[in-house]
């Protein structure tokens, strides 16, 4: 119960850092953000691949929205292996030096034990991070997910030194 939460507050820190970077997104761009993160979490792919392409379209080339749209992206592939039953990691999108300062989990490359799924959770965090931020409209939606969040980064408590 303890790690949770300490990862509870982890993730309340992090949304709180991020939440300058990404705000005045239309309603319209900030739905298919959440829609994005919701429909890959429920393993609806190909709504999955839909929503982040057209998330990806709306999201201005600037700034974090950088970071924002690899995340997408990162998820995009990730729903389209899984809809081709394809389960080995494409290892092609990878967040930039630039784009570090947005996600979630920086580690160094040594800690990381999967780089594909080191990948998927930090783009599934800043992305449900996002969409808290900028969606109140699928604020609901999102909170049922949370422990979800909360449980993803539980996987990364002892490479942060949080334990």
């Amino acid at each position: 119960m303890e790690n949770q939460i300490y990862m509870e507050q982890f993730l309340s820190e992090y949304v709180k850092r991020v939440r300058p970077y990404f705000n005045g997104f239309s309603a319209i761009t900030a739905h298919e953000i959440a829609s994005a993160f919701l429909a890959f979490k429920f393993g609806l792919y190909p709504n999955a691949i839909h929503e982040c392409t057209h998330a990806i379209s709306l999201i201005p080339d600037n700034g974090a929205n950088v970071a924002l749209k690899k995340a997408l992206s990162i998820v995009r592939v990730n729903a389209m292996d899984l809809e081709n039953a394809q389960f080995t990691a494409d290892l092609t999108i990878a967040f930039s030096e630039e784009e570090l300062p947005y996600i979630p989990v920086n580690l160094s490359p040594e800690q990381i034990e999967d780089s594909g799924t080191f990948q998927l959770d930090n783009a599934l965090v800043l992305i449900y991070a996002v969409a808290v931020i900028t969606s109140p409209d699928d604020e609901e939606a999102l909170a049922e997910h949370r422990k979800f969040i909360v449980r993803l980064l539980m996987g990364y408590k002892k490479a942060l030194g949080l334990s």
